[in-house]
């Protein structure tokens, strides 16, 4: 059943001991065993049970409580079964006019745990479903425990008001101990690591502007330092807080996925990556390379689409990266596996981009590279065209 462990051990605690009196249903048998095991009580006594004993019944309802049924004993009257106690509880939600205390759960499992921890026996008496216990069955107890409920509508049945006596006495018994605690997996975010996140954070709110207008950015900081200081977070949570800023700051670094710029300002960047590469010199390495992470957040719309295409086609997933530097040059598309590179012609190119693109092709192929050469028409107009003649010539590198 959902929340069983069998894997944990048991608690071994010496609890009161329920006595069912002439209980009717065996699902309701079953069910207050379900509630003795859910809080440690293990030791049951059943006093003239209506449709006899064992009961298949009990056992389908007590999931997983059978070593309490198994272990039941059976009385065939009330004296008999608390012969032995010392203090006798009678549970019930009608006055009964008898001069004895009245308790609620909470004092009577006190007084349960001090008996018990004292070697006497203690025993809580639950009546039948319809009718609860008898006047003269109430007389043979040394308490009555009644329940703070609704006085109109008062009446529980045998397993909740098990379930209820229960959960008071294993409270106390294990001192409210709960099963397992939040995991800590990090230790405390110090107070440098918390100025760390935080200087970043305003850094790259100020960027946009977020803290404005001037006259109200302490205020405002105020407030976000305090949303961060009540949540007391991990060293883990100001690491995946950082790498949550620089994502939004940084944009979508996913392939093809989105960016910042329209299909034209991609078309204009790829030019800008162009006219950078003519007659760079190899300390320029890291700002070609910065240009074209941007350029691979910020594709175009064919390759966008070419891109969905050779990563959902099972022709090619797997195999190909975007925009990913091949030695000094950096094509549209590479398989290193295959050794074939695509490249995207776009309407209207600079001559830079139709140089830059050459210039690449001829490298590549130098080094034993297939290049396929797409107009970007093409893929817009036709894409499992396109897809064929890419398949083409990665079966022509196979050849």
């Amino acid at each position: 059943m959902s929340g069983t462990d069998k894997t944990r051990i048991a608690k071994a605690l010496a609890g009161p001991i329920v006595v069912l009196v002439e209980p009717q249903l065996g699902e309701n048998i079953g069910m207050a065993a379900r509630a003795m095991g859910n809080f440690g009580l293990t030791r049951l006594r059943i006093v003239k049970p209506r449709d006899g004993w064992p009961s298949l019944t009990a056992q389908r309802a007590a999931a997983g409580a059978d070593f309490i049924l198994d272990k039941a004993d059976l009385f065939e009257t009330l004296e008999d079964a608390i012969a032995d106690c010392t203090l006798v509880f009678a549970t019930t939600a009608r006055a009964h006019d008898q001069a004895k205390p009245v308790m609620g759960p909470e004092a009577a499992a006190q007084e349960t745990v001090a008996h018990i921890a004292s070697g006497a026996l203690a025993a809580i008496l639950f009546g039948r479903e319809r009718a609860g216990l008898l006047n003269e069955e109430v007389a043979l107890a040394n308490r009555i425990v009644t329940f703070p409920v609704n006085p109109a509508f008062a009446s529980l049945n045998l397993a909740q008001a098990v379930l209820l006596m229960g959960y008071e006495w294993f409270k106390l018994a294990t001192q409210a101990e709960l099963p397992f605690d939040m995991p800590q997996r990090s230790e405390p975010a110090s107070q440098h690591q918390m100025q760390a996140f935080f200087d970043n954070l305003v850094r790259e709110l100020d960027k946009v502007e977020f803290l404005r207008p001037p006259e109200k950015r302490e205020t405002m900081l105020v407030n976000l330092r305090n949303i961060f200081s009540r949540m007391d977070p991990t060293k883990q949570d100001m690491h995946t807080l950082h790498g949550v800023v620089m994502a939004i700051a940084e944009g979508r670094k996913g392939p093809a996925k989105g960016g910042v710029l329209d299909s034209e300002g991609a078309t204009r960047l790829r030019a800008l990556l162009a006219e950078h590469s003519e007659g760079r010199s190899s300390n320029d390495s890291s700002t070609v390379r910065g240009l074209a992470r941007l350029l691979r957040r910020n594709p175009t719309d064919a390759e966008r689409a070419l891109w969905q295409a050779l990563t959902k086609d099972r022709r090619f997933a797997g195999q190909f990266k975007r925009q990913t530097p091949v030695g000094r040059h950096i094509p549209d598309f590479v398989s290193f596996v295959q050794r074939v590179a695509v490249e995207l012609i776009v309407p209207g190119e600079s001559e830079a981009i139709v140089a830059d693109r050459l210039s690449r092709k001829t490298w590549l192929e130098q080094r034993g590279y297939r290049v396929a050469l797409v107009k970007s028409e093409e893929v817009e107009r036709d894409l499992e065209k396109v897809a064929e003649k890419i398949e083409q010539t990665l079966q022509g590198e196979r050849k």
